[in-house]
């Protein structure tokens, strides 16, 4: 998969694991599968708009928070390597 579908599936987890729920939880308050919200979590399947839209609900915020939340992951993510690439050198 995307960096992007996996940074999605970090998001996610790190959100709901801020707000101390189990995947189950997430799953019922968001009207998913869990299984299926633990594939996301995972990076494994790709989430539609309106299954984002579900999990940001669930997660009291709004989808453009969510989404920020995943670039901002890719960002330090991109300053991280940068950083290994400065030490290995």
């Amino acid at each position: 998969m995307t960096a992007l579908v996996e940074r999605f599936g970090v998001a996610v987890r790190q959100l709901r694991v801020q707000n101390g729920w189990s995947q189950g939880q997430l799953a019922e308050r968001s009207d998913l599968d869990r299984s299926y919200v633990g594939e996301i979590e995972r990076g494994r399947v790709i989430a539609s708009i309106v299954t984002a839209e579900k999990l940001a609900a669930a997660l009291e915020i709004d989808v453009a928070t969510l989404l920020t939340h995943c670039q901002q992951l890719g960002e330090r993510r991109a300053v991280q390597l940068i950083s290994l690439a400065a030490i290995a050198r």
